[in-house]
């Protein structure tokens, strides 16, 4: 069964591997290149083909705007499959954007740096790759270093986001409470996400309106950092976000030092000194024994436990006592019997929904996220249960971009929602099995 999941897993990203050197997260439904995705992906082709795996990244890359920036989308081609396009985005506005390719003027989470440390991982011929790397390596810690400098208003080691989708979990409950105090006008535009997939499992049409008020306020300054810090209605510490920045830290270090070229290894040790205090002063809260996101707006924590919350595992960032404390509320929320692990938001809230997007279901990405952290810290049974919860939902549904986590509606019907034969999944299971 392995085997023949691989097989298929592999024939995915094969199929939605396209001519200029990119790979879509799905057809239709996400038809161009994603940042996250294009991370996670290129983990998976490295077991099969790694010169896949290298255009994928050097390709992500390529669009790096002037300041170090990567967006989260880069409109490498036309398709009317997809809204919001490079025409509601205009990345043009910006006098730094790339001018060779047309993409968002958002990011998502950093996870670049620890991809190509997996890569090396997995590459069997490793000088090969150190060679390659040390093409690439310089363009992720310029990213790295757009954070440190445009995106830490309080110099606390920690990045904003200044809009839902830079964090990857894009109508997550959290933000709910920031909807209330914005009030958008009710933008004329066509959905095209909900032609692919069922609607009750997708954003509703008003959540769509603050996305796009906070776009066309980002627009208004022509993306300037400084300026959307100043007039954004949404500024977010986001623990996801700053887990990956601090896990791809860990790694440049690591792989600078490999290369022999360790000048930037000096700034590299002090961001990371700066980014874990940040984050372990920041974003722990006491009473529930969890990381939270912090809302700057409000100067103040949003106190609600997600997936989110146990990224921190992965980059090292809890003391072992503090590990110990994460793990139970992780198990105490999120781990009873009659749930997959891991939702991507606290089952017991009143905002829990197993169906829709990342208020609640299941994602691979996260649980392999999850799966790396836990073993990290020695929770290796655990770890264990993510791995088998995610190797299970695929083998039953297929693979999805999320799944309900809720068993007992596994036995009756397909729980696997979203886009269909999607690409991280994929490449995540193929890294899991092997």
């Amino acid at each position: 069964m392995k085997e023949q999941l691989i097989k298929q897993a592999i024939a995915i990203l094969n199929e939605n591997f396209q001519e200029g050197g990119f790979t879509i997260p799905c057809k239709g439904l996400y038809p161009f290149q994603w940042k996250w995705d294009s991370g996670f992906i290129a983990i998976g082709q490295a077991h099969y083909d790694i010169e896949k795996a290298k255009t994928e990244i050097a390709t992500l890359l390529d669009a790096q705007w002037e300041n170090g920036f990567i967006p989260h989308i880069i409109f490498h081609n036309e398709s009317d499959t997809y809204f919001p396009g490079a025409d509601v985005h205009r990345s043009d506005l910006s006098p730094l954007a790339s001018k060779k390719y047309k993409s968002t003027g958002m990011t998502q989470p950093p996870v670049t740096g620890f991809v190509l440390e997996e890569m090396y991982r997995i590459a069997e011929d490793k000088e090969d790759l150190l060679q390659y790397i040390a093409t690439q390596i310089d363009k992720v810690y310029d990213n790295h270093a757009y954070f440190y400098t445009h995106r830490d208003v309080n110099n606390e080691g920690l990045a904003f986001i200044y809009h839902n989708w830079e964090s990857g979990t894009d109508n997550s409950p959290i933000w709910d409470d920031i909807w209330k105090t914005m009030n958008p006008p009710d933008y004329t535009f066509e959905r095209r996400d909900t032609t692919h997939v069922d609607a009750s499992q997708r954003p509703t049409k008003r959540e769509y309106d603050h996305y796009l008020n906070i776009i066309e306020i980002a627009k208004e300054h022509n993306y300037d950092d400084a300026k959307i810090a100043a007039h954004s209605p949404f500024l977010v510490l986001d623990p996801l976000f700053n887990a990956m920045l601090i896990k791809s830290n860990e790694s440049l270090i690591k792989l600078y030092r490999l290369l022999g070229n360790t000048s930037k290894v000096a700034q590299l040790e002090a961001w990371q000194k700066k980014s874990i205090k940040g984050f372990n002063d920041k974003l722990w809260d006491d009473k529930l024994n969890a990381y939270v996101h912090y809302d700057l707006r409000k100067d103040a924590p949003i106190r609600f436990v997600t997936s989110s919350s146990f990224s921190a595992f992965y980059a090292g960032i809890p003391s072992q006592e503090r590990a110990d404390l994460l793990l139970q509320t992780m198990m105490g929320k999120f781990g009873g019997e009659e749930l997959y692990l891991c939702a991507s938001f606290d089952p017991n809230s009143d905002r829990f929904d197993p169906k829709k997007y990342w208020r609640g279901p299941v994602w691979i990405n996260m649980n392999w996220i999850l799966y790396n952290g836990l073993k990290r810290y020695g929770f290796n049974d655990v770890a264990q249960r993510v791995k088998e919860d995610s190797i299970a939902l695929i083998e039953k549904n297929g693979f999805f971009e999320y799944f309900n986590p809720i068993k007992k509606v596994n036995e009756t019907e397909n729980v696997g929602y979203g886009g269909n034969n999607f690409s991280w999944s994929a490449a995540l299971l193929i890294d899991l099995l092997k």
